[in-house]
């Protein structure tokens, strides 16, 4: 007897925060990063924000990084804000750029990495996320409450 796993194909979390006044710079990556749940509440190892800040920063000069770059840059921006060295690892940061990749803000050419197309991330959430992504977990969603409905 085979045993299917409860694995989803998608998923998506999305929280809804204050609206972002005063935010600016890694305070604003990170809301970002907590509004999609690339982060979590609370949670201490936040080298997300700074990879993805790396990458918009790069981004401003459509300019691709590797991940050694990628690390280095990491470490600097960490080191400027004083922040703990904590995520930091190779292993890590390439992680970091995989979740990144999944949920279409980065994509990989080659061995390099830059936001996809270099676009704005707003275009990017729009664009991949609201009308692709989300809106094929809304119609699984809905098929399965309209095969609950018929049984």
């Amino acid at each position: 007897m085979k045993v299917s796993k409860d694995l989803p194909l998608a998923e998506i979390t999305l929280r809804r925060y204050e609206k972002p006044y005063d935010l600016k710079g890694r305070e604003l990556v990170k809301k970002v990063c907590l509004s999609v749940g690339l982060l979590q509440p609370g949670d201490s190892r936040d080298v997300i924000v700074d990879v993805l800040g790396v990458l918009l920063e790069a981004s401003k000069n459509k300019e691709e990084l590797d991940s050694e770059t990628i690390e280095k840059r990491v470490i600097e921006l960490r080191k400027k804000n004083n922040l703990e060295l904590r995520g930091i690892a190779s292993s890590n940061i390439r992680r970091q750029l995989k979740r990144l990749r999944d949920l279409f803000f980065v994509e990989k050419i080659r061995n390099n990495y830059r936001i996809n197309e270099f676009e704005n991330l707003y275009d990017i959430y729009q664009n991949k996320i609201e009308k692709f992504f989300l809106e094929n977990i809304k119609e699984r969603v809905r098929e399965y409450f309209k095969a609950l409905m018929e049984e």
